[in-house]
C-alpha cells in the first residue's frame, strides 16, 4: 500500500501504443499508455475496456459514431464490439481492463500488438 503518481508514471513511457501496468486488483490491470495516430480496428470476444484521458485529447470510433474525450473523460467499450483509438496529437491513457488483454483485441499486428504485462 503505497501511493504513486501518474505524472512520474507516464514520464517513463516513450513510445506510443504500448501499455504499462502500473496496478493489478480483482484480476483487473490498470495501464497507462500513450496515444498518437491511428490504432486498427478490433474487438474483444470476452473484455470491456475502460478508456479515462489523463492528458490530451482522443476518440473511439465505432462503426457508427465517435466518441471524442478530453482530459477528465472516459468511456467504456463493452466486449464484442469493434472500436479503434485516435489521438492526433500525444494522449496519455489510462486503461482498465482484465489482466493479460491483448491491446489489439482479435487481431495481431506487427506494429501495434504489443507484449502484455509489461510493468513501470
Amino acid at each position: 500500500m503505497r501511493k504513486a503518481s501518474l505524472g512520474e508514471k507516464f514520464a517513463l513511457i516513450h513510445e506510443h501504443w504500448r501499455p504499462k501496468v502500473i496496478a493489478e486488483l480483482n484480476g483487473q490491470e490498470v495501464k497507462l499508455v500513450k496515444f498518437q495516430g491511428v490504432f486498427p480496428w478490433h474487438h474483444h470476444v470476452q473484455e470491456d475496456e475502460l478508456f479515462l484521458v489523463w492528458r490530451g485529447e482522443m476518440a473511439i470510433e465505432f462503426r457508427d459514431r465517435r466518441v471524442s474525450l478530453h482530459a477528465g473523460e472516459y468511456c467504456v467499450v463493452p466486449r464484442g464490439v469493434e472500436h479503434r483509438t485516435i489521438a492526433e496529437h500525444e494522449a496519455e491513457v489510462v486503461v482498465f481492463e482484465p489482466a493479460q488483454t491483448r491491446n489489439t483485441g482479435n487481431v495481431v499486428d506487427a506494429t501495434f500488438t504489443a507484449p502484455g504485462g509489461v510493468k513501470i
